[in-house]
């Protein structure tokens, strides 16, 4: 158990914080639904919008440090290549 006063600040920081990092990576998942959902409806202009809106979430939450870069960049990479693939 914290004894300290920052030991004690620090858990409701962290309380607090991860809240919101929850938030973060769950709208991210859900615009990651979004295209892989167009792509597998065949949308393209759908599954092009949709990844634009991803994009910038994704980078943000590597910014944040929610996400990995590696992971976000092979999940830009294997994105951008399912919705080149749609004819």
């Amino acid at each position: 158990m914290a004894n300290t006063p920052q030991a004690k600040k620090r858990i409701r920081r962290n309380q607090a914080r991860a809240v919101v990092n929850k938030n973060r990576v769950s709208r991210i998942r859900t615009l990651v639904k979004k295209v892989e959902a167009a792509v597998a409806a065949g949308d393209k202009d759908a599954a092009a919008t949709a990844l634009k809106a991803a994009q910038p979430e994704m980078a943000r939450g590597v910014a944040k440090g929610v996400l990995h870069k590696n992971t976000v960049a092979r999940k830009y990479a294997r994105l951008t290549k399912s919705v080149n693939a749609i004819a």
